[in-house]
């Protein structure tokens, strides 16, 4: 897990998940090498990173001195896929992972806890992989989130029947104060949290196609001001161009995880 919802000496307003019930409040990255891959994202993204209070293979990344996103390089410890992940904010990280696999999802990790909160990584029936936060958020998350340096995709095999999935576990169109909507826009699903767009699903992945690309999966997609250069100097620092669009690009960092580029104009 790589959360640190520690907040800076302080700092104050540290918000809770109960206020952003069922919405992405934080993306991770599982990594092997913490200084090839700060040394990859750097140079890609312009991050600068700070220390996680979880340890030496921890850290925090930083745009424009905004956290942005958790690294920590247990891949090789810990025997987890180099992979980003979401995570969503819930009441109960226990009460999560009792849902997940009540409804044919798994529980990968957890729930353990992380002091200020607790954890679990989990997968939902079709395979795709997301976390689960419970407990405090860091004191300048709204920064975060208003500033959409991240976005979450689900790409997965019917789009209405996984929104009924994650409705179910994190009770999406509810009413619930702080709760999630849920729109039908055309063939795609849109998630809004108070009135932010906040995470959009699609269908079309095959549970069965060798390529992960298809297969159901979460995507991270980060805002950025030039998404050619950003394709450019992934190549040139060992990362894979997957596919590149004027407004888009699906990359590979050093050791393989995946991840968008796209234009802020487009957010």
């Amino acid at each position: 897990m790589n959360h640190d919802m520690t907040s800076p000496a302080g700092a104050t307003g540290v918000v809770s998940t109960d206020a952003v019930y069922g919405a992405p409040c934080w993306v991770s990255l599982t990594s092997r090498d913490l200084q090839s891959t700060e040394e990859f994202y750097s140079a890609v993204l312009g991050w600068e990173w700070r220390p996680m209070r979880l340890g030496d293979r921890f850290r925090v990344a930083l745009a424009n001195g905004r956290p942005v996103a958790g690294i920590g390089a247990v891949a090789g410890m810990w025997q987890m896929a180099v992979a980003w992940t979401p995570y969503f904010a819930v009441r109960s990280a226990d009460e999560a992972a009792a849902r997940v696999q009540e409804r044919g999802g798994t529980a990968a990790v957890g729930p353990i806890s992380l002091p200020p909160g607790r954890a679990a990584l989990l997968a939902d029936r079709d395979g795709a992989t997301f976390g689960v936060w419970e407990g405090a958020l860091f004191s300048d998350w709204p920064t975060w989130r208003r500033a959409q340096l991240a976005f979450i995709r689900l790409h997965t095999r019917d789009a209405f029947d996984a929104a009924i999935f994650y409705g179910e576990v994190f009770d999406w169109a509810s009413g619930r104060p702080g709760g999630c909507e849920v729109h039908y826009e055309g063939e795609e699903v849109v998630l809004r949290s108070q009135g932010d767009v906040v995470a959009r699903i699609e269908s079309g992945a095959l549970g069965s196609a060798p390529d992960p690309r298809i297969r159901p999966h979460w995507q991270v997609h980060f805002a950025v001001t030039d998404v050619a250069a950003c394709a450019r100097v992934a190549e040139e620092r060992g990362g894979t161009v997957l596919e590149l669009g004027p407004e888009e690009a699906v990359l590979s960092d050093n050791e393989g995880a995946r991840f968008t580029v796209t234009s802020r104009r487009e957010r």
